[in-house]
This record gives structure tokens, C-alpha cells and sequence, in this order.
């Protein structure tokens, strides 16, 4: 999990005799730094979002959706969520936990048995837990699909079948438990555990489960419905210096699972108030997942600090079931990090202070050159910026 925003949400943490002076100052430099660092790297559209007590307290829309029309970013843009779109796979396997429909030490093959067919040089494959998949420590790869080496391959596989004819070309790389690995895979045969109980395609699933319930009305998976197309933020990366456009609208297809989740900044602002919980609501909240099966989602499993590769910035960061937690400064922080075809996204919670944050770039700047940090992306340097900010302010 990047802890790159936890210096807004310290300051939100802060006792209220620091928040009148403390806040404002630390939120005009913030704001300042993510300005110059878009500009600075080419970033084309950025939003930014704070909650509290299940209110936006601050929201800052940045650049275009449109780098080509030049169609600003506003509050209705829809940006890609990508990889935090595993945390709702998690809550939905918790939901049909809560509903006896399954334990969390299931072998993964009781409701997918098609992984029988991998290759485990480790023991036996039947071993492997659904708990195991949550946490990213079942051994499985880390890409879902990949040989995709040319711009005419699918952008993701289409089918299930696809995946499953895989399987025995696949083995697992490391004894399941022993260690983490974060996998896209692993989270893909969850989805098919969700859509096999529920009998329903997974977004059908989440739109009944969480969306519609969270009053989350123009948050979708995949292609966008005609009538949000106007919304649609296109995404970009930089290659060599130059912004070059990423596929519009791409589908995850039998991913989706892994990464499809497409919503605007006040969607997901729900979303996060939701999963700090409200008293004043909890009895609505519980109807989507009770408090106390997310604080176990939240429980950690297993140490993650030497896995880098999802954008997380500490080595103090340990895996819980489907999200990612950390401590700084004598704060927690619960999220997950998002990162597809040009976009990259941040969800980062205080849970005991009440406070979660919200980052969305259409751009992904990776191989953008700064001497000081040896090509780190705009994203890293805006975190390596905030990180002793934070330790500061949490002393």
C-alpha cells in the first residue's frame, strides 16, 4: 500500500488545537506538490479526494480527461480503479462467508476444480486456501496473462476457458503460506468462486452486493454504458519523454475480478465512507459487510515489505485479506493501490481516525527521469516528499 497521502491524513488525525493552523498549511503544500509534479512529469488528469466522517473534506480535480479534446477533469469523471477492485472480490468472498456459503480454509480446488491441473512442485495443490488467494501468499504468478508482448494481442483473456487451458502450462513458485507473492491469478480464481456460489457474472454480483447498495450509480466494470461515455477519462503513459495514448475503454474481460472496477471520485468517496463505518449508519452498512468481517480483512497475514512491485513504499507493510496494512508515526493505514493500462489509483484508510484518501492520475509515468530518485515515477516522488512530512507531524 503507498503511504505517499498519509501526511493529509495525520493531519486530519491531529488534535484539534493543531488542525486550525497545522491542516491548511500541510494541504497548500500538498496541493502545491501535486501540481508541480504533474506539469513537472506530464501528468495529464489527476483528482484527489479526503474524507472524514463520511464527508469529502477536500476534493481537487486537476488537468484533463481528454488530453487530445481537451475536456477537463471534473467531479463526473470516471477514472479506472484497477487493482482496488480486489478489495470488493474480498468483501464479496466475506459476504458469502457470512452467509455459510464458504470458510476462508476451503481448498480453492472444492470451487474451482479445474486448478487440480497445476503443477505444485511444493505439495499438494489441494491444500491451497481461499485465504491463502486473499493474502497473496498461494504461490501462484504474478501476471494474469503473460505473453502479451504486441498491441494487437487481447488486452486481457476474454473467457474462462482461456485461463483454464493455462493451467497445466502453470505451476506454483513458492510453498503455498511461506511467503508473499502478490497475484493477479490468484484473485481471478476468487472470482470464479463468487460467480459459481452466487450464480451470477461477478459484476452482476458486486452491482447487487455493493454497488447499488452504497448508492454507487455510476460506478460499473469494463466497457461504459453509452450514457457515461461523455465521462470517460481516456489514460496515458510516457515513453522516452512522450505522452502516448492507452487504450480507450479496454475490457478486463474474465479478469475483471482482478482489475475492471471503473468509477467517479464521489462513488468511491461513498465507498470509503463506508468502509471507515458510521455509527449513524452502521445498521445500512452491516447489510453490505458487518464491521466485524472487516476488521478481520484487516488482520494482517503475512509481512509484504519486500514485494515493491505494487507501488507500496515501506518495508513495513504486511498483506491482510485483500488489502494492505501499515503503520507510521503510531498510525495505522488500511488500503490498496491500483495500476492498468495508464491509470493509477490510491485508497489509503485511518480507520481509528475516521479519515481515508482518494488519488486517481490518467497517467502513468514510469521511466519519467529524476536524478535524485533514479527514475521513480511522479507518483514514488510525491510519496518519498510526503513520507517525512508524515513522521513529523506523528511525532
Amino acid at each position: 500500500m503507498s503511504r505517499w497521502i498519509a501526511a493529509a491524513l495525520l493531519l486530519m488525525a491531529a488534535p484539534a488545537t493543531a488542525k486550525e493552523s497545522g491542516f491548511d498549511t500541510a494541504l497548500r503544500d500538498f496541493r502545491e506538490l501535486h501540481r508541480t509534479e504533474m506539469r513537472r512529469s506530464g501528468i495529464v488528469g489527476s483528482s484527489f479526494y479526503l474524507v472524514q466522517d463520511g464527508r469529502t473534506v477536500a476534493a481537487d480535480h486537476l488537468g484533463e480527461q481528454d488530453g487530445d479534446a481537451h475536456v477537463p477533469v471534473d467531479a463526473a469523471t470516471i477514472y479506472h480503479w484497477a487493482s482496488i477492485t480486489k478489495t470488493m472480490t474480498g468483501i464479496a468472498i466475506m459476504q458469502l462467508r457470512d452467509r455459510g456459503l464458504l470458510s476462508l480454509d476451503d481448498p480453492i480446488i472444492r470451487y474451482v476444480p479445474e486448478l487440480a491441473a497445476v503443477h505444485n512442485p511444493h505439495g499438494d495443490t489441494g491444500a491451497i486456501t481461499l485465504r491463502q488467494l486473499m493474502s497473496h501468499s498461494a504461490g501462484f504468478r504474478s501476471g494474469t496473462w503473460p505473453w502479451r508482448d504486441h498491441d494487437w494481442q487481447p488486452f486481457e483473456p476474454k473467457e474462462w476457458s482461456q485461463l483454464a487451458a493455462m493451467l497445466p502450462y502453470t505451476q506454483v513458485e513458492f510453498k503455498p503460506g511461506t511467503r508473499f507473492g502478490y497475484s493477479n491469478p490468484g484473485i481471478v480464481y476468487l472470482g470464479q468462486v463468487i460467480e459459481r456460489l452466487s450464480g451470477e457474472d461477478y459484476e452482476v454480483y458486486i452491482d447487487k452486493n455493493i454497488l447499488k447498495p452504497l448508492a454507487m450509480h455510476a460506478s460499473y466494470f469494463d466497457r461504459t454504458p453509452p450514457h457515461l461515455l461523455p465521462h470517460r477519462s481516456h489514460s496515458y503513459t510516457i515513453r522516452d519523454g512522450r505522452r502516448v495514448a492507452a487504450p480507450f475503454d479496454a475490457d478486463t474481460g474474465v479478469t475483471v475480478s482482478n482489475g475492471g472496477l471503473n468509477a467517479p471520485m464521489p462513488d468511491m468517496a461513498k465507498y470509503v465512507a463506508f468502509l471507515l463505518g458510521d455509527p449513524a449508519r452502521q445498521s445500512d452498512y452491516d447489510l453490505v459487510l458487518r464491521r466485524s468481517s472487516l476488521d478481520e480483512m484487516w488482520a494482517p497475514q503475512i509481512a509484504a515489505g519486500e514485494d515493491f512491485t505494487q507501488g507500496r513504499m515501506a518495508t513495513t507493510t504486511q498483506s491482510g485479506l485483500s488489502f494492505f496494512i501499515d503503520q507510521s508515526a503510531g498510525v495505522r493505514f488500511v488500503g490498496h493501490n491500483g495500476d492498468q493500462n495508464g491509470f493509477r489509483a490510491y485508497l489509503s484508510l485511518c480507520p481509528e481516525q475516521h479519515v481515508g484518501s482518494l488519488l486517481a492520475f490518467n497517467t502513468e509515468t514510469r521511466g519519467v527521469e529524476n536524478s535524485a530518485a533514479n527514475r521513480k515515477t511522479a507518483e514514488s516522488r510525491i510519496a518519498l516528499a510526503i513520507d517525512g512530512l508524515c513522521e513529523a507531524l506523528a511525532k
